[in-house]
């Protein structure tokens, strides 16, 4: 299985309809903390410019700059990414479930369950394209914990200082409390589910 490539990806939603929901959501909860674009600028370490830009759906953000955003808000990536579900879904069909790709990476984020009233266990695909690497700063937010799972491919995760290397199977335990480093290895793209609780 470690040879194999990863099944075709789904296409992402076209990128008009996943900009604008990233500038909808980044200015609630930009709103609902009472943060200026000074304010959230000091605290994710991005220019005042860029968010604007990304609020007025002007920029198609990078998976690195979300984090920078998410970090900075003290919110999950998720919450940039969905929208808020009035009831909880027992039952996320594969269609259903939110898709994004990175314009730059290529890094393939597929949101198979969220949070919410009903569960407390957030659980997401990633497709990491071969060599790619997406970075991520520490939280700023309520901590949470993070499995994961590695399913295809090969890659190497930094937490923090310490550097690990997963192959299909193997299953990786970490915080959001340090910053991240996912890449890639060897030869293929690669595949893995990440499952976060609340710490």
């Amino acid at each position: 299985m470690g040879n194999t490539s990863p099944s075709t990806p789904s296409p992402a939603p076209a990128d008009g309809h996943i900009d604008a929901l990233i500038a909808t959501r980044l200015l609630a909860l930009r709103q609902a903390q009472g943060l200026s674009l000074a304010d959230l600028a000091g605290l994710s370490g991005v220019s005042k410019a860029m968010i604007s830009k990304v609020e007025r759906a002007q920029s198609s953000p990078t998976a690195v700059l979300l984090g920078k955003l998410a970090a900075g808000l003290g919110v999950s990536l998720a919450q940039l990414l969905t929208e808020d579900k009035a009831q909880p879904q027992r039952l996320r069909k594969r269609a259903a479930q939110e898709v994004w790709r990175d314009p730059e990476a290529g890094y393939l984020r597929r949101q198979v369950a969220e949070r919410g009233a009903g569960s407390s266990v957030e659980l997401v695909e990633v497709e990491l394209p071969r060599a790619a690497q997406v970075g991520y700063p520490r939280w700023s937010g309520t901590p949470y914990r993070q499995s994961l799972w590695m399913l295809e491919g090969a890659l190497q995760v930094d937490y923090g200082d310490e550097r690990f290397e997963l192959a299909p199977g193997d299953c990786l335990d970490f915080g959001v409390d340090r910053p991240l480093v996912f890449k890639a290895l060897g030869p293929t793209a690669c595949r893995y589910l990440l499952v976060a609780v609340p710490d």
